[in-house]
């Protein structure tokens, strides 16, 4: 599918993975709709990539339905979607103060894994109903955000391994339900990227976890996944797959 004159939405998308995917879509000729819990990231992102901002919870179904309607009406029905929204707890299973609360592991789960099947349903509903672009039938792509951290979890990475962990199962299941609809779903799974929460750890700790990628030994760039994203978009065989982007960095237990 080519980007240009298509509609794309793309969650978490005032800052990081979000952010660089929504500007590089928006660069390769697509309306963006900028989803984020942060309005006001999203209002500030749109306003400089000629996008429509869409402020919700994606972990709420009532807020991102209401949210996406109004955003669909004013751009119409989405081909592309980009699902980055996430976050990540550090938090042991039973660290020294007792077992992790159990409201900790479940909002990272509702955000992570919830939010994009929520906002994939939404889209995907939609999508089904849209002319096929060409001979194959093809009438949308889906992009989803896992983790290396689903397949090495580290120590107090429960609710973060398991949430990219369902991410990665949905994969291949979606694109077998979507195919009948000629929508492709694809994950990336990307290792050590360099977005705000890497950026907010010590030079010590950077410098650390930077020696551990076997090549190039650095943090991968947004924007770097963001060409990803694209290429996927663009790539009619990607389909029901999982690509790791992480420097064929093994993560070990902590």
């Amino acid at each position: 599918m080519k980007i240009a004159k298509q509609v794309a939405v793309v969650t978490g998308a005032a800052s990081g993975l979000g952010e660089a995917s929504a500007r590089f879509l928006a660069a390769a000729g697509a309306t963006v709709i900028v989803v984020d819990l942060d309005t006001a990231g999203a209002e500030q992102v749109a306003a400089e990539i000629d996008g429509v901002a869409c402020g919700c919870d994606v972990s709420d179904a009532k807020s991102t339905e209401t949210a996406l309607a109004t955003a669909f009406e004013a751009c119409g029905q989405p081909r592309i979607l980009v699902n980055c929204a996430g976050v990540a707890v550090a938090e042991r299973i039973v660290g020294r103060d007792g077992p992790m609360p159990l409201a900790e592991f479940q909002r990272v789960i509702n955000i992570n894994l919830v939010g994009t099947f929520n906002v994939m349903r939404l889209v995907a509903a939609g999508m089904g109903g849209v002319a096929p672009l060409d001979a194959s039938g093809e009438r949308g792509v889906i992009v989803n955000t896992a983790s290396v951290a689903a397949f090495e979890g580290q120590i107090g990475q429960a609710a973060y391994s398991a949430s990219k962990g369902g991410v990665v199962a949905l994969t291949l299941q979606a694109a077998r339900e979507f195919a009948a609809m000629g929508i492709r779903v694809m994950t990336i799974a990307p290792g050590l990227i360099d977005t705000p929460m890497l950026q907010g750890m010590s030079d010590e700790v950077r410098t650390s976890l930077a020696s551990q990628i076997p090549f190039p030994k650095r943090f991968g760039e947004p924007g770097e996944y963001a060409r990803l994203v694209g290429h996927i978009v663009e790539n009619q065989m990607l389909n029901g797959d999982v690509i790791r982007l992480d420097g064929a960095i093994r993560m070990q237990p902590r």
